[in-house]
């Protein structure tokens, strides 16, 4: 990925994810991962989710998109409950989120 500089604002903002938004959240987040693992490999899809701006437009692909706030926690308990029981199948485990 091709690096710029400068600079974004995310606030914090109130509220939790509801329901119907995390169990899409997982089913999409856990497909795109899946397809990002097997086209490219495991350590690809690590190197993307630990770039904080592709990090930031994967919750907005997977619906969290308005606003910033709780998104690692979102994204990373979505994937958590939608990677992990395919962990053995895609050999990588996801810990901590919501």
């Amino acid at each position: 990925m091709t690096q710029r500089s400068g600079s974004a604002d995310l606030p914090l903002h109130g509220g939790r994810v509801p329901k119907w938004l995390g169990d899409r959240m997982t089913k999409l987040g856990a497909v795109l991962c899946e397809a990002i693992i097997h086209h490219y490999g495991r350590d690809e899809l690590l190197r993307r989710l630990a770039h904080p701006f592709w990090f930031q437009s994967f919750g907005a692909v997977m619906g969290m998109d308005w606003h910033s706030s709780g998104i690692t926690t979102s994204v990373i308990g979505a994937l958590k409950r939608g990677l992990n029981p395919l962990s053995s199948e895609l050999g990588i485990h996801v810990c901590g989120g919501a």
